[in-house]
């Protein structure tokens, strides 16, 4: 038998990514009993007790009387988690000395939506693969700089230490551990019960690019704008430089420090949101939308809306807006 200990730290809890994960993995334990096999997973919840809200109601959580010294565990998984600060990771130290110890004894670990955060600040993922739920790209970046994020991945594994990106992304991560311990047809069941896409592999097509305005430059404040403004035009790093009266050189480098992106990033993934704004709602074909964004080759176009979103226009739009669904 598997020992999962679902670990819950001295912060605001998501709640969704725990029970979801915990049904999945109970399912792989009913498709076992249901051939006449015991249970495969023995799962607990330690760490901190929890209460949480929602809307007008109130809910707790009362972890299992475990101490973290006779704890051993085979796998350690992190559930998302709200507030996202170093404040909050230092009050978790010690989780974070028991989950390194563990991982040294040969234990796997695991995050699910931003419980990235909590894995991260143990310093194994340092110069390592690690998803995250995309909106929270920014503050783990400027948190964690010596990780390799990568926000378009559903699911990272390296070196016994997965993360899993969003929301529901945390369901693909759990099926993937299944098939790892328990083989296909086992994942293939669960899925089927829980009606969970089995082959989902990138966050991309889902993210809502709104630009990055949290910072100071009101410069590059004043260009985000424009840029947003005069989405359908052509416009080269060079004029942008120019209008606003600021060296190539030195608007390159401060547009970058600002937003994350250098000005070609940012003005390609304003046209591409743009684009999926018209493919979700409206009735333009491809090309239409393509024209009316500044794009000539088409190409091109398609290109960039693939590297950006994961998927083609048409399936974008086919999966988006219910005229064509």
């Amino acid at each position: 038998m598997k020992k999962v200990y679902f670990l819950l730290p001295d912060r605001v809890l998501r709640p969704g990514s725990l029970f979801s994960a915990i049904e999945v993995l109970e399912q792989a334990n009913t498709y076992y009993t249901s051939r006449g096999r015991k249970p495969y997973y023995d799962i607990k919840i330690i760490g901190f007790n929890s209460g949480q809200s929602i809307l007008n109601s109130r809910f707790f959580i009362k972890t299992d009387n475990i101490s973290l010294r006779r704890a051993r565990p085979d796998v350690i998984i992190i559930p998302g988690i709200h507030d996202l600060n170093s404040n909050s990771l230092n009050k978790n130290k010690n989780l974070l000395s028991w989950m390194m110890e563990r991982y040294k004894d040969g234990c796997e670990l695991a995050s699910l939506c931003t419980g990235s955060f909590m894995l991260a600040a143990t310093g194994l993922l340092n110069n390592e693969e690690c998803s995250t739920h995309w909106a929270a790209e920014k503050s783990f970046m400027e948190m964690f700089p010596k990780v390799k994020l990568c926000t378009d991945k559903i699911i990272t594994d390296s070196k016994g230490i997965y993360t899993a990106g969003g929301a529901n992304s945390s369901l693909n991560l759990i099926l993937y551990l299944i098939e790892k311990f328990n083989g296909r047809e086992t994942a293939v069941y669960c899925s089927k019960i829980l009606m969970i896409d089995i082959n989902r592999s990138s966050q991309a097509p889902f993210v809502l690019f709104e630009g990055q305005k949290n910072h100071v430059d009101k410069d590059i404040l004043r260009v985000q704008k424009f840029i947003e403004a005069n989405v359908e035009e052509k416009i080269s790093v060079e004029e942008l430089a120019g209008k606003f009266n600021i060296s190539r050189r030195s608007f390159v480098r401060r547009f970058k420090k600002a937003t994350n992106n250098s000005p070609l990033e940012y003005m390609q993934r304003i046209k591409i949101e743009a684009a999926k704004r018209y493919l979700e709602r409206g009735r333009l074909n491809i090309n239409e939308v393509m024209y009316s964004l500044g794009y000539s080759d088409v190409k091109a176009f398609r290109g960039m809306f693939r590297k950006i979103t994961g998927i083609s226009p048409i399936n974008y739009r086919n999966k988006y807006n219910k005229e064509f669904a």
